[in-house]
């Protein structure tokens, strides 16, 4: 996977404050992002709400569940039926037309697209089904490792936002509840 693991089998992926700008601004949608890597692959994951009380976790090849009921994806088949989340890079500002052009185009086959501002929260809304997809460019792995587990092990796809096997430690991601990932992919790609 890369990421310079320095030949540990082990390592912790560890967020204590995804969605610190809401944080600072007193939006109350931001979470602990924690995952164990073994050998490269993600093992476990959990991510925690604080302000719904809400504990999302998954064991690899086991499932996934929020506060111990099993999680699964929606059955949103078009992106029509579908709302979905994204965010924005920190350097928005430097990209302005080229991400608001992605965005934009997304939102006009959709159902709604919002902007919340967590990608862990994000990924674990669509794993639970109240959200249909996610994409996101300049992430970082403590961003998205466990809540990537969460999200497949609820059924969901991830790739990168061409297509292509996800790789943590690559700055973007594609997830969704796989029925609509080809029809994301088929806007979200070309840019």
């Amino acid at each position: 996977m890369g990421g310079g693991q320095g030949g540990a089998r082990h390592r912790w992926v560890f967020d204590p404050l995804d969605g610190t700008t809401n944080f600072a601004h007193g939006v109350p949608i931001f979470c602990a992002s924690l995952a164990l890597e073994i050998d490269g692959e993600a093992a476990v994951g959990a991510v925690y709400d604080p302000n719904r009380k809400e504990l999302f976790t998954a064991e690899a090849g086991i499932g996934s569940w929020l506060n111990g009921r099993p999680l699964k994806v929606s059955a949103a088949a078009t992106m029509i039926e579908s709302m979905l989340v994204t965010g924005f890079p920190y350097n928005i500002h430097e990209k302005a037309d080229e991400f608001l052009k992605t965005f934009g185009d997304v939102l006009k086959e959709a159902r709604a697209v919002r902007r919340l501002g967590s990608a862990a929260i994000d990924m674990c809304w669509v794993a639970a089904g109240r959200m249909d997809g996610f994409w996101e460019a300049s992430l970082k792995p403590w961003d998205t490792r466990a809540a990537a587990l969460i999200l497949e092990e609820a059924g969901g796809k991830v790739t990168g936002m061409d297509g292509r096997l996800w790789n943590p430690y690559e700055p973007d991601i594609l997830a969704t509840n796989g029925l609509i990932h080809d029809e994301v992919l088929r806007i979200i790609a070309p840019a």
